[in-house]
């Protein structure tokens, strides 16, 4: 057989996606492969129906890691054996990876919450499952920020083909920035005195291609555990509470659209009646993004210089050759809500900023009216749209304030020699992935 099959379950905060792979066996890749592609990175071919992504994650099954198994993963089971050829279920290895979600419970809650993932996956399929340890775990934050540099370069094509993403310096790989609902990844290759500055700091990767030469990468990676937007916005309503007096039944929110009332947890009110406090939306965007500002921590005690946001070391960014692709809440906040306006086009802080604001400004009984009509795309409802006010000011906190990324249509980086205007048609005709910053979310029709 001249196929080999794999199977990854990505186990964030907010839900599973799985994903099956498939690739040409070495000894077939390497008696097939044309010159040029035996000097590449091995093909990894996925299609749009071998992934399944379901909510929640798999830490809601923190408390009963009994039942994480039938309500959980056996969806994701029956879907990878529709996939994987029957003779080749046995030799097929099955991974989850979890993620922070996972990371916040309790250690003994985490081993539970494993090990009945493990032994269920055992019990009901026959893929390649030999060590629970190995295949079922807890990826530390950095490491996940890692793969998913590895993930953004392999898809963008800066490993196979240096000379066509030439960033100048020398430099042809992409940054990457990750945002999920508990935690934010970062990961780049520093520039070459930076790098040398901080060696201790980078992780080294190395890499094969077909023919077995390798290729060797030091990259900078670390996390920020309750940056996502989830736990952020958990930090900020706290703070919102301590900021009132005590009694106060009605805190007024900015981050929320003018005229909904929530609960604290953000449930929608539906009893006039409710006697705990409730949070009443001004949306006023310009007031949201600067009470969302002091959740960077960015006057924490910094131990290692340079550090971003609290107080964690990060070595100095250059974007003149450090040009990031950003993913999830990057992708979904800054495009997914307003893909009727501007699908398919590079982030742009100025425009971006205006369209939050116009929508922020907008009365709710309004806005439900507008996604009633699909005003603003298919895939828009109520839950997003009350979200929206909350994460746009915390990613434009994040990204330009916390990360430093210039603000594109106000702030330009300085073009130093060898410095590749051309702009890259990977993902798409307006996306050009040399600015400092693009938010991604597919490139080449495979979901980053």
């Amino acid at each position: 057989m001249g196929k080999r099959w794999g199977i990854i379950l990505d186990a964030g905060s907010s839900g599973t996606r799985l994903h099956v792979y498939k690739w040409l066996n070495n000894a077939k890749a390497r008696h097939d492969a044309k010159s040029h592609e035996l000097t590449s990175l091995p093909v990894l071919e996925t299609k749009k129906h071998y992934t399944k992504k379901e909510r929640p994650g798999v830490s809601t099954w923190g408390d009963h890691p009994e039942d994480v198994g039938p309500e959980h993963i056996q969806q994701f089971l029956d879907h990878a054996l529709k996939i994987v050829p029957k003779d080749q279920v046995k030799d097929t290895p099955i991974f989850l990876m979890a993620t922070a979600g996972v990371r916040l419970l309790e250690p003994m809650k985490q081993k539970a919450l494993l090990a009945n993932i493990c032994s269920y996956a055992r019990a009901h399929s026959e893929f390649s499952l030999p060590d629970c340890d190995l295949h079922i775990q807890v990826i530390p934050g950095d490491i996940e920020g890692l793969y998913g540099w590895i993930a953004a370069n392999y898809l963008l094509g800066g490993f196979d083909s240096p000379e066509k993403h030439a960033h100048g310096k020398g430099h042809h790989t992409y940054g990457f920035l990750d945002m999920g609902g508990a935690s934010a990844q970062i990961a780049f290759a520093p520039n070459s005195t930076e790098a040398e500055k901080h060696a201790n700091d980078l992780k080294l990767l190395r890499m094969r291609t077909v023919n077995g030469e390798s290729a060797e990468y030091k990259v900078f990676t670390t996390t920020w555990l309750g940056f996502g937007v989830n736990q952020a916005r958990e930090r900020y309503v706290e703070a919102l509470v301590d900021e009132h007096m005590p009694g106060t039944h009605e805190l007024l929110d900015p981050c929320l659209p003018s005229g909904l009332i929530t609960r604290l947890d953000g449930t929608p009110i539906t009893n006039s009646k409710e006697s705990d406090p409730v949070l009443l939306g001004t949306g006023d965007f310009s007031k949201c993004t600067a009470k969302t500002y002091p959740l960077l921590d960015k006057d924490a005690p910094c131990a290692d210089k340079p550090c971003l946001l609290h107080g964690q070391h990060v070595p100095a960014i250059d974007f003149d050759v450090n040009h990031f692709v950003g993913v999830s809440e990057y992708w979904h906040t800054t495009h997914e809500v307003f893909e009727m306006s501007h699908k398919d086009k590079a982030y742009n802080f100025s425009k971006y900023q205006a369209l939050v604001q116009d929508f922020c400004a907008a009365e709710w009984d309004d806005i439900k009216s507008d996604i009633a009509h699909k005003k603003w795309g298919k895939k828009v409802d109520a839950d997003t749209a009350q979200k929206v006010c909350f994460k746009a000011a915390w990613l434009i906190n994040v990204l330009h304030d916390g990360i430093g990324i210039p603000r594109a249509g106000i702030e330009k980086t300085v073009e130093g020699p060898g410095y590749n205007k051309t702009k890259e048609l990977a993902g798409g005709k307006d996306r050009p992935f040399l600015d400092p910053f693009q938010a991604v979310n597919k490139v080449k029709d495979v979901e980053m």
